[in-house]
C-alpha cells in the first residue's frame, strides 16, 4: 500500500497527532495537543541502536521488527479499537522513517486513512524556528518594566483577564528570571519545547492588536529567547511601573511565600550569589534565612542586589526611552492592578 505524507501546513486537517517516537524523545518536546504511542520504548531504542552498532543492521532490524509489531498491537489494542472508520490520525516520528511508516502502514491496512508527516518532527522544529525568526515582527508589543517585585506579572494577569493580548513568557518558561525564580517541584521545560510553547502562543495572537509583555532578559531561567523577539521587546514601546520600596517588599513576601518556606532550597539559591556579593554579606543574609527574618532579606535583596542590576540593565533593555510612560502604583493589591490595566486598554482604545 503506497504511503501518503502530509504536510506541517496540513496539520490541522488531522483528528488526532500520534507520535511514536521514545517516551524521551517525546518529553523533550512534541507537537501541540500530540499522543505519545512509542513504537521503542527508551530502553528498546538503545537496544536496538546498540545492535545496530556493534552488530549488524540486519541483527538490529530482526529484534527492532519484533519489538515494533508488540508494541504496535498492543497499543492497537488498547488505545483505537474505538476509532470510527473515517477516524484521519497523522503519525510522527523523529524524521518520518521507519517507524511512523511502519505504525502508519498498519492502520491503512485496518481501514483509516493514515497519514506521516513529511521530514517527521524535525520538519516541524524547522518550522517553529523559522516561524520565530518572523513572528515578533509582525506585533506591537507593550512591554512592562520596572523592578523586581513591582508586579510586572500581576499587570499582566490583570491585562488578560480584561481581554488583552498577554505574553507571558515567565509562564511559558516556568521561572521567574531572577535567583528565586525557579519553581520548587516543577522542572523547566526544554530549550525546544519553551520555544513550541512560544510559537504555539504568538502564532494566535491577531498582528491589529497590542502584545503586552513582561521586560526579560534575553535568558529566564536556564532559557533563552529568540534574537527575534529580544530585538523587537528592545525597541517596543515601554510601561514602566513605579512602587516604592516597602510596597515591592510586602509583595514579594507573600509572591515567594513558597520559597521562603523551603530554608535548603532558599540557600542553595543564595549561595549562587557568591562572586556577585561579598562574603560577608552573603553570611549575613544566610543568617537572616536561618533565623526567618524574611523582611530583611527580601528588603536588602532589592536594594543591594535586585534594584542594581536593574539600573545597569536599563541602556540596553529599551531603545525607546523618550516614549516611556510612567505609572505609580501605592500597593500591589488586584483592585488597584485591574483599575491600572483598564485605564492602560482605555488610552490605547482612545488612540
Amino acid at each position: 500500500m503506497k504511503k501518503r505524507l502530509a504536510t506541517v501546513a496540513q496539520i490541522a486537517e488531522f483528528d488526532a497527532i500520534i507520535d511514536v517516537r521514545s517516551p524521551g524523545e517525546f518529553a523533550e518536546d512534541h507537537l501541540p495537543g500530540a499522543q505519545n504511542c512509542p513504537v521503542l520504548s527508551d530502553e528498546e531504542r538503545v537496544r536496538v541502536g546498540t545492535l545496530y552498532k556493534q552488530v549488524s543492521a540486519f541483527e538490529a532490524k530482526k529484534i527492532g521488527a519484533v519489538l515494533v509489531g508488540r508494541n504496535i498491537s498492543n497499543m492497537l489494542e488498547t488505545h483505537f479499537l474505538g476509532q470510527p472508520k473515517s477516524w484521519r490520525p497523522l503519525i510522527v516520528c523523529w524524521r518520518g522513517g521507519q517507524r511512523s511508516g511502519a505504525f502508519s502502514h498498519v492502520m491503512r491496512e485496518v481501514g483509516w486513512d493514515a497519514h506521516q508527516l513529511a521530514g517527521g518532527y524535525k520538519a516541524w522544529r524547522r518550522h517553529v524556528l523559522s516561524e520565530l525568526n518572523v513572528l515578533p515582527t509582525r506585533f506591537d508589543f507593550r512591554v512592562i518594566s520596572g523592578p523586581t517585585g513591582s508586579g510586572k506579572s500581576r499587570l499582566l494577569e490583570a491585562l488578560a483577564r480584561q481581554g488583552a493580548q498577554v505574553l507571558h513568557l515567565e509562564s511559558l518558561a516556568a521561572h521567574k528570571g531572577s535567583v528565586l525564580g525557579g519553581l520548587p517541584g516543577q522542572p523547566q521545560p526544554s530549550q525546544k519545547s519553551f520555544e513550541t510553547r512560544l510559537f504555539g502562543v504568538l502564532n494566535k495572537f491577531d498582528p491589529q492588536q497590542p502584545v503586552f509583555v513582561e521586560a526579560e532578559s534575553r535568558v529566564i531561567g536556564k532559557l533563552r529567547l529568540p534574537e527575534s523577539l529580544i530585538i523587537a521587546l528592545r525597541n517596543a514601546h515601554c510601561l514602566r511601573l513605579e512602587v516604592e520600596l516597602e510596597a515591592r517588599v510586602s509583595f514579594l513576601l507573600a509572591d515567594y511565600a513558597y520559597a521562603l518556606e523551603d530554608a535548603p532550597w532558599l540557600h542553595a539559591c543564595l549561595d549562587r550569589l557568591r562572586g556577585l556579593q561579598s562574603n560577608d554579606t552573603l553570611a549575613r543574609w544566610q543568617a537572616m534565612v536561618t533565623v526567618g527574618d524574611f523582611p530583611a532579606l527580601v528588603r536588602e535583596l532589592l536594594r543591594f542586589h535586585y534594584d542594581p542590576l536593574y539600573q545597569r540593565a536599563q541602556p540596553n533593555h529599551s531603545a525607546r526611552h523618550e516614549g516611556t510612560k510612567w505609572i505609580s502604583l501605592p500597593t500591589l493589591l488586584p483592585p488597584v492592578l485591574d483599575a491600572i490595566a483598564a485605564q492602560i486598554l482605555a488610552s490605547i482604545d482612545s488612540h
